[in-house]
C-alpha cells in the first residue's frame, strides 16, 4: 500500500528548484563531504517542501495577521481623531 503524501502547499519555478537542489548538493559536500546526485537533492527538497515548509509559512501568515491588525488600529485611531466633536 502506497503513502499518501501531503500535497506541497508551496510551488517553485523550474529555476527556483534547480538552484535549491544545487544549494542543497553544495551544503552537504561543504558540511559533512557528501556528494549527492540530483535524485537525492530533489528528495531532501521535497521533503522540506512538504514537511517543514507549511511551518515557515504558517508562521509568516501570523506575522502578517499581526502586522495588519496593528496596522488597522492604527487608522481606526486616526480616524478616530479625526472625527468632530
Amino acid at each position: 500500500m502506497a503513502v499518501k503524501q501531503k500535497p506541497p502547499i508551496l510551488t517553485l519555478t523550474p529555476e527556483q528548484e534547480s538552484e535549491a537542489n544545487h544549494k542543497i548538493k553544495r551544503f552537504m559536500e561543504d558540511r559533512f563531504e557528501l556528494n549527492l546526485g540530483s535524485f537525492e537533492a530533489a528528495e531532501i527538497l521535497d521533503l522540506f517542501t512538504r514537511e517543514i515548509a507549511p511551518h515557515y509559512y504558517n508562521r509568516a501568515i501570523f506575522d502578517v495577521q499581526t502586522h495588519l491588525k496593528e496596522r488597522f488600529e492604527s487608522i481606526e485611531s486616526d480616524l478616530w481623531a479625526l472625527e468632530k466633536h
